[in-house]
């Protein structure tokens, strides 16, 4: 053979066999990543083929599938009542990645979830039928927080502190998920929304921690209990009014002269949200002990799941003492999440035991058989001890029966409660933060609830805990006592 052919035709079988090789490597190395790959139409058009999974409140679905026309994606997404269900619900877009139990249940609304497969469906690999989530979410109490908050900016939050399970999980402004779900009108709807100053797209009850103010005190006043630095809700403090913060030549002052704050007990300190009461306690505990008591209510952690993830609610380290005695007032670096003060209201309501909080009950196949249940799941903690849990409730059911809380009273059920007015902005220069967290009980019914209002249309002299958050936390804990 020519010397120069015999060269051309290993060449070629050089070419040969690296086409091959990199024909192999593809299909059988990087085939799932481009399966899996975002960019790759044939997933949308796949989970779009057929009507998706539902999900489920009260045994209601909230969600459902329509077809659409003109287009190789044959179904998209549909909600009912969507503006009310969306911070739960979040959205299932043909443009865009799914979102809170969207997100999180993909593949079991889709039906690629392996534990949906029969056997026939795993020899074939057909997609199965899609299944189901079953929430916690009770409707009445979602309303009420939804209707309640109107047109503020804000949050609200529910737990049953008994079983863990959350009945309402509200942000507004909220926004219609239906706007969203169309590929070819998605995009002008995405633009809108993420324009507005509002800041819709955001979960303001799980994802956005702000400083909790005067509702931190209880944090503070169950460590001061716990730790022995005081025996009783009822025993004097010892707490100069004003009191300046250490290492300063600050007066921290309280939102009112009359009140009876100078080395109050901790139920009067609780009653007129007394700063320097809880300022000292925190400074005389120290930053440790407040710091183990927080994150035994929840603070810092970084993975708390409901299944949502929830931005973690934060309690500060390396401060000086006048930053520690900040914290005790529920300001400095201190943050939380509406869910994270309900867990509080909660933990206290409950004897002191933080059952885990979760707005799924369970997932279910398309016939209705469950294929995981979390309210099985759901752990308990001790926070507190039962005797310190009950001094709490009793000092938190003066603050709504004789104190700042009193739009929180209900006939005929127990109701105990914190304000807070958080400072906001540089200098204090944005209208304050007006929060509000409780418990009610009433014929062997229980709820914990904590409302955010981040803004509204009242003057700024008029923003309180108690007149802008305490009403619509009134109107949760009635719709789910009623029950």
């Amino acid at each position: 053979m020519n010397k120069t052919i015999r060269r051309a035709s290993v060449f070629t079988l050089l070419l040969v066999f690296a086409l091959l090789l990199r024909a192999t490597w593809v299909q059988f190395y990087e085939g799932q990543a481009l399966a899996d790959d975002s960019d790759n139409r044939r997933n949308a058009i796949e989970t779009y083929s057929s009507p998706l999974g539902n999900i489920i409140v009260a045994g209601e679905s909230i969600t459902g599938s329509a077809q659409t026309k003109g287009s190789d994606l044959k179904y998209k997404r549909t909600y009912k009542d969507g503006e009310l269900y969306a911070a739960v619900t979040g959205y299932a877009s043909q443009a865009y990645a799914p979102t809170q139990l969207e997100g999180i249940y993909t593949d079991l609304l889709n039906g690629t979830d392996s534990r949906l497969k029969s056997v026939m469906d795993t020899v074939t690999n057909q997609r199965a039928e899609p299944g189901n989530v079953v929430t916690t979410i009770d409707p009445d109490v979602q309303k009420a927080a939804y209707d309640a908050l109107g047109d503020k900016q804000g949050a609200a939050v529910a737990i049953d502190p008994t079983t863990g399970k959350i009945l309402a999980v509200v942000s507004t402004p909220s926004y219609n998920p239906s706007s969203l779900t169309d590929a070819n009108t998605a995009g002008s709807a995405w633009k809108k929304l993420n324009a507005d100053s509002d800041k819709p797209l955001t979960n303001r009850a799980l994802r956005q921690p702000v400083a909790p103010g005067s509702t931190f005190k209880l944090v503070v006043a169950a460590a001061a209990l716990e730790d022995g630095l005081y025996s009783t809700v009822d025993e004097k403090t010892d707490s100069p009014d004003p009191y300046r913060l250490p290492g300063t030549v600050t007066d921290l002052e309280n939102e009112s002269k009359s009140a009876p704050c100078e080395n109050a007990s901790i139920r009067t300190a609780l009653q007129y949200s007394c700063n320097n009461v809880f300022a000292k306690m925190a400074y005389n505990l120290g930053q440790d002990k407040l710091r183990a008591m927080a994150e035994k209510f929840g603070f810092n952690d970084e993975s708390q799941d409901v299944p949502v993830r929830a931005y973690t609610s934060v309690y500060p380290s390396d401060m000086n003492d006048s930053s520690t005695a900040l914290t005790g007032i529920g300001q400095f670096d201190v943050t939380a999440t509406p869910l994270q003060m309900a867990m509080v209201s909660a933990a206290i309501s409950n004897g002191g035991k933080l059952v885990s909080p979760h707005m799924v009950s369970q997932i279910t196949d398309s016939g209705g058989d469950t294929l995981e249940n979390y309210d099985d799941e759901a752990s308990t903690t001790e926070v507190v001890s039962s005797e310190t849990a009950e001094q709490l409730q009793s000092a938190m059911q003066t603050v709504v029966n004789d104190g700042t809380g009193t739009n929180a009273k209900i006939d005929g059920a127990t109701v105990g409660g914190k304000t807070g007015t958080a400072q906001r902005g540089e200098n204090n220069s944005k209208s304050p933060y007006a929060w509000f967290t409780s418990y009610g009980k009433a014929d062997g019914k229980e709820v914990a609830v904590a409302v955010l209002v981040e803004q509204s249309d009242a003057a700024r002299s008029e923003v309180s805990g108690n007149g802008l958050a305490a009403p619509v936390a009134k109107a949760m804990m009635e719709a789910a006592l009623k029950n």
